[in-house]
């Protein structure tokens, strides 16, 4: 199994996630379920204020769930600042939660399968075949199981700001999975906005 470092490096190597969309682009609109399998728009979400889109692999990555706590924790700041915050990756709504966990989330959880949105944000990544064994193998995940079917194309964990014009105002995209965007950075982009 090669070491992170090295998956890190090849991944800046191919120049993965110089395609994501940049400050000043229009934002691809989407149409995606939450967890109890209702459609969720971009265009309905952007009339109510600018939108914070985070991509993340998966609630099975340690590194995702500490960036997703750290957003929770300076939600009421975002909101006050008049955006909503919205979590993108390509699980399925499994129905593993209860109608209490759905209603206790302060956040919008989306499900993107197969990665469409992801491409089309240009953060979506082909897995190494040697990677991927190594998850199924070495940390017992099936993504082929978690993702319904996709177990190759993952989220490069990023974070875009949209203002309400649909126009993405920042962003942050890094191949490197361990590093992530700080919430106070969304804040004082946010801010800027106001």
């Amino acid at each position: 199994m090669k070491g992170v470092d090295a998956i890190i490096k090849q991944a800046k190597a191919f120049q993965q996630g110089k395609d994501a969309i940049k400050i000043g682009q229009k934002a691809p609109s989407f149409k995606l379920p939450n967890p109890e399998g209702n459609s969720i728009s971009l265009a309905a979400l952007l009339n109510k204020g600018p939108v914070v889109i985070t991509f993340y692999r998966g609630n099975w990555c340690p590194y995702c769930n500490l960036q997703l706590r750290a957003l929770q924790a300076r939600l009421d700041e975002i909101h006050a600042l008049g955006a909503t915050l919205v979590a993108i990756s390509p699980q399925v709504p499994d129905g593993s939660m209860t109608k209490d966990e759905i209603s206790a989330m302060d956040f919008i959880v989306l499900s993107d399968q197969d990665a469409k949105v992801a491409s089309q944000y240009g953060v979506a990544w082909e897995v190494p075949a040697f990677l991927e064994e190594h998850m199924r193998v070495g940390r017992k995940l099936d993504l082929e199981k978690i993702n319904n079917g996709n177990s190759n194309i993952l989220p490069i964990p990023a974070t875009f700001i949209i203002g309400r014009d649909g126009v993405v105002i920042w962003n942050y995209v890094n191949v490197d999975y361990r590093t992530r965007s700080e919430p106070e950075d969304i804040i004082k982009a946010l801010q800027n906005l106001s």
